[in-house]
């Protein structure tokens, strides 16, 4: 496969490989593009937690919710009784 890389790009990887941190242009590529799928990961990540976020207050919403001390006091209480 042959790519063209614009003078910013082709520059940017001459710097790298010249640094020595990596000993090929196809381990800088591997490196970048595996940093690259993982961010993807991490975006999709976000979104379903935000989603998740987004039907729970609407959830909430839609009921009278309860504080938080009401619900780990409500959470210890389920939790002894099951140990109990």
């Amino acid at each position: 496969m042959e790519v063209t890389l614009s003078p910013q790009i082709s520059k940017l990887v001459e710097q790298q490989i010249a640094s020595g941190q990596y000993d090929s242009i196809d381990e800088l590529f591997e490196v970048a593009l595996s940093l690259l799928a993982k961010r993807d990961q991490y975006d999709q990540w976000v979104r379903e937690v935000g989603e998740k976020i987004d039907v729970a207050i609407q959830q909430l919403e839609q009921v009278e919710g309860i504080d938080g001390e009401t619900a780990i006091l409500q959470f210890r209480q389920r939790l002894a009784q099951r140990q109990g």
